[in-house]
């Protein structure tokens, strides 16, 4: 098993950093990325925690001599599972591979939280995958893992800026229309209509690729189950 951590700062608050990952997806540098569908998504009004699963389908390319060992697939779906949590302010997102994941297995942390210095003003992201290749040879394992460690790399700086160009036009946008994320003292459920009414104007539409994404989760229902 191979480790990957990452951390950097976002100069948003906090709320804005959490409203734009709901439509981080799609960003001119993660073309990768084919489509975000919601599978569930909750509201503990006791605990002011919103949950949400998503299922993430992304289009790849795969080193030949990787293909050579693992097959090819065209598409590969992540299972991701987040709480946003409004009064301790920290959103945390823990997603895994469903494709191939017995061979190769990613388990990823990300959390977001105010910076302490900062707390208005700019967001902690903090990243942290365990990356795990299943082969009876040591040698192989060992090659997948590093490879993809340092594809795991690559992506996330790219990510990272993508992430800003989103957060640039969630901001404008909250700006221009002058709502902002209200404290506490407002319900959950009007922050939570406030923030979603705010986002589901940039959610792009996946309407035509949702059908393919679903039956691929009912082929691995079984994965659902086990969790």
């Amino acid at each position: 098993m191979k480790i990957f951590e990452s951390s950097h700062f976002f100069n948003y608050s906090w709320e804005q950093v959490t409203a734009a990952n709901w439509v981080k997806y799609p960003n001119e540098l993660s073309s990768h990325v084919v489509s975000v569908d919601i599978l569930n998504r909750e509201v503990d009004p006791e605990k002011h925690i919103l949950r949400t699963e998503r299922l993430i389908s992304c289009k790849q390319p795969v080193p030949r001599w990787l293909r050579a060992i693992i097959g090819g697939e065209e598409y590969s779906f992540v299972r991701e599972l987040s709480e946003v949590d409004l009064v301790n302010r920290k959103l945390i997102m823990k997603s895994a591979n469903m494709t191939l994941s017995n061979l190769l297995l990613v388990n990823e942390t990300v959390v977001y939280t105010p910076d302490k210095k900062m707390p208005h003003g700019r967001t902690l992201f903090e990243q942290e995958a365990a990356i795990t290749a299943f082969s009876p040879f040591s040698g192989i394992c060992n090659k997948i893992e590093d490879w993809s460690v340092e594809r795991f790399g690559q992506n996330a700086k790219v990510g990272k800026l993508g992430f800003e160009g989103v957060l640039q036009s969630v901001a404008k946008k909250w700006d221009e229309s002058g709502v902002l994320v209200k404290g506490l003292g407002t319900s959950l459920m009007e922050e939570l209509d406030e923030v979603n009414d705010k986002t589901h104007e940039m959610i792009h539409d996946v309407g035509e690729k949702t059908s393919s994404v679903l039956s691929q989760v009912t082929k691995l229902g079984s994965y659902f189950n086990r969790s």
